[in-house]
Protein backbone atom coordinates (compact mmCIF):
# COMPACT_ATOMS: atom_id res chain seq x y z
CA UNK A 1 0.00 0.00 0.00
CA UNK A 2 2.79 2.30 0.71
CA UNK A 3 4.16 1.89 -2.84
CA UNK A 4 8.05 1.78 -1.93
CA UNK A 5 7.90 5.44 -0.51
CA UNK A 6 8.64 5.46 3.62
CA UNK A 7 5.67 7.27 5.89
CA UNK A 8 8.43 10.45 5.49
CA UNK A 9 8.43 10.33 1.88
CA UNK A 10 4.89 10.58 1.92
CA UNK A 11 4.30 12.95 4.44
CA UNK A 12 6.81 15.23 2.52
CA UNK A 13 5.07 14.88 -1.06
CA UNK A 14 1.69 15.72 0.97
CA UNK A 15 3.84 18.76 2.41
CA UNK A 16 5.07 20.27 -1.09
CA UNK A 17 1.48 20.39 -2.00
CA UNK A 18 0.30 22.17 0.88
CA UNK A 19 2.21 25.23 1.10
CA UNK A 20 -0.41 27.89 0.79
CA UNK A 21 -0.80 29.49 4.90
CA UNK A 22 -4.40 28.96 4.38
CA UNK A 23 -4.51 25.74 2.88
CA UNK A 24 -2.57 24.52 5.74
CA UNK A 25 -4.74 26.32 8.42
CA UNK A 26 -7.48 25.09 6.49
CA UNK A 27 -6.35 21.43 6.59
CA UNK A 28 -4.91 21.81 10.38
CA UNK A 29 -8.60 22.07 11.30
CA UNK A 30 -10.30 20.07 8.75
CA UNK A 31 -8.19 16.93 9.17
CA UNK A 32 -8.83 16.02 12.82
CA UNK A 33 -12.54 17.84 12.11
CA UNK A 34 -13.03 14.71 9.86
CA UNK A 35 -11.60 12.09 12.10
CA UNK A 36 -14.14 13.33 14.53
CA UNK A 37 -16.38 12.54 12.37
CA UNK A 38 -15.55 9.11 11.56
CA UNK A 39 -15.59 8.63 15.27
CA UNK A 40 -18.78 9.75 16.16
CA UNK A 41 -20.04 8.42 13.16
CA UNK A 42 -19.08 5.16 14.99
CA UNK A 43 -20.89 6.17 18.49
CA UNK A 44 -23.68 6.48 16.72
CA UNK A 45 -24.50 3.08 15.65
CA UNK A 46 -25.56 2.99 19.48
CA UNK A 47 -26.85 6.72 19.32
CA UNK A 48 -28.82 7.35 16.99
CA UNK A 49 -29.09 11.07 17.60
CA UNK A 50 -25.93 11.80 16.74
CA UNK A 51 -25.17 10.85 13.73
CA UNK A 52 -26.50 13.96 12.08
CA UNK A 53 -23.65 16.34 14.05
CA UNK A 54 -21.31 13.42 12.63
CA UNK A 55 -22.22 14.38 8.99
CA UNK A 56 -22.16 18.13 9.72
CA UNK A 57 -18.57 17.39 11.56
CA UNK A 58 -17.72 15.48 8.16
CA UNK A 59 -18.79 18.34 5.31
CA UNK A 60 -17.53 20.92 7.27
CA UNK A 61 -14.10 19.02 7.31
CA UNK A 62 -14.58 18.40 3.46
CA UNK A 63 -15.14 21.66 3.18
CA UNK A 64 -12.53 23.35 5.00
CA UNK A 65 -10.06 21.09 2.42
CA UNK A 66 -11.46 22.13 -0.90
CA UNK A 67 -11.47 25.94 0.83
CA UNK A 68 -7.62 25.60 1.07
CA UNK A 69 -6.94 24.03 -2.14
CA UNK A 70 -8.74 27.15 -3.67
CA UNK A 71 -6.18 29.12 -2.03
CA UNK A 72 -3.24 26.76 -2.83
CA UNK A 73 -4.47 26.51 -6.88
CA UNK A 74 -3.78 23.04 -6.90
CA UNK A 75 -5.94 20.01 -6.52
CA UNK A 76 -5.94 17.37 -3.58
CA UNK A 77 -3.41 14.91 -4.08
CA UNK A 78 -5.72 12.65 -3.75
CA UNK A 79 -7.48 13.18 -7.41
CA UNK A 80 -3.65 11.43 -8.34
CA UNK A 81 -2.83 8.99 -6.02
CA UNK A 82 -6.02 8.03 -3.00
CA UNK A 83 -3.65 6.91 -1.10
CA UNK A 84 -3.14 10.03 -0.07
CA UNK A 85 -6.55 10.10 1.36
CA UNK A 86 -4.77 8.03 4.21
CA UNK A 87 -1.86 10.68 4.41
CA UNK A 88 -3.70 13.41 5.70
CA UNK A 89 -3.51 12.05 9.28
CA UNK A 90 -0.50 11.71 9.06
CA UNK A 91 1.12 15.18 7.95
CA UNK A 92 -1.45 16.31 10.64
CA UNK A 93 0.36 14.61 13.28
CA UNK A 94 3.55 15.44 12.00
CA UNK A 95 2.66 18.89 11.91
CA UNK A 96 1.72 18.83 15.53
CA UNK A 97 4.66 17.37 16.37
CA UNK A 98 6.92 20.21 14.22
CA UNK A 99 7.77 17.55 11.83
CA UNK A 100 6.26 18.71 8.76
Amino acid sequence: MLGNRTNDQWIAQYSSSHQNRVNRLCHTLGIPTIVLSVLLFLVSIFIHRLWPYALGLFLLGWILQFIGHAFEGKPPEFFHDWRFLFVGVRWWWAKIQGKA
